[in-house]
């Protein structure tokens, strides 16, 4: 039989990693003592433990402060993923619950994207929240939110009727003109476009764009949805401004026409919203963060 299979099982204790994290930190016993509602000469009972568990030195001891040694440095960052760990596992079965129904209203095109990835975060933290989408334009989800009968809504800020606090926004949306790589449209003068309908912040966008240009333009067709607009620009009737992400082969951003304005998404929350609402709005922001405006 080895030596190591002879050797006593040790372990750490959670309440000593955390006097010892507490005075690494403070640099003091004294300091630490007040933190963790213990006593100095407790605090250098619990070390002088520890030192013996671990067979290392763990502090030097100055005149006026206490330093962690190399071993002690090392047992720091040990010890703060331990009661890390131990706090999450506490808090996953202690915690509430977070149950019950959320209703997320949002307009089409913003289906696409980060949908997927927030309702599969929602799934593996939340298994108990169960998600209704309902689609619509920004400016009826803004509304239903206000009246309660949505629980979240991501809308694009800057649409009619559209009224949102800046901490409501979570994205920026970069925008490009979509057209055939090879096509006539975007050659043709008067520019023929397909553009969102009155209201909408992608359309004003691209108007107040071609203005500034001094582009002349013709406004060839008129549609609710990046779909819509995308199909003219397929067909080479007519370039879209569409946001980046759905720019997609055949078409291709067009960048010698002129740069828009990006367009700013919003995730609008019912007051007081339940703890289900509240989990999903954080999943929703998360599944932004990577693409968040710096």
């Amino acid at each position: 039989m080895s030596s190591t299979a002879m050797t006593p099982a040790r372990s750490l204790d959670t309440d000593v990693l955390r006097s010892f994290v507490a005075i690494a930190e403070a640099g003091s016993f004294t300091a630490a003592a007040r933190q963790v509602h213990r006593t100095p000469s407790a605090l250098s009972m619990q070390i002088k433990g520890l030192e013996t568990t671990l067979e290392q030195s763990l502090f030097v001891r100055e005149s006026r402060r206490v330093r962690v040694t190399e071993h002690g440095e090392l047992l720091l960052s040990y010890a703060r993923r331990l009661l890390q760990l131990n706090a999450e596992a506490v808090a996953h079965f202690l915690a509430p619950a977070v149950e019950g129904q959320v209703t997320l209203g949002l307009p089409d095109d913003l289906s696409r994207g980060v949908l997927p990835s927030a309702l599969g975060q929602l799934a593996r933290d939340y298994p108990q929240v169960q998600v209704n989408v309902v689609t619509g334009g920004s400016a009826d989800l803004s509304a239903r939110v206000n009246q309660g009968t949505l629980d979240l809504a991501l809308v694009t800020a800057g649409s009619v009727d559209v009224e949102v606090d800046v901490q409501a926004i979570v994205h920026d949306e970069p925008m490009a003109w979509a057209g055939l790589p090879q096509g006539r449209a975007a050659r043709r003068r008067p520019l023929p476009v397909a553009i969102a309908n009155h209201g909408c912040v992608w359309r004003a966008s691209a108007l107040t764009a071609l203005d500034g240009a001094g582009i002349d333009y013709r406004i060839a067709y008129s549609s609710e949805s990046g779909a819509g607009q995308g199909a003219a620009a397929l067909a080479d009737l007519a370039v879209a401004p569409l946001p980046r992400r759905l720019i997609e082969p055949p078409l291709m951003p067009l960048n010698e026409l002129p740069a828009m304005a990006d367009t700013r998404i919003a995730l609008l929350e019912k007051t007081e919203g339940s703890s289900a609402a509240r989990a999903l709005a954080e999943c929703l922001r998360a599944a932004f963060t990577p693409h968040q405006r710096n």
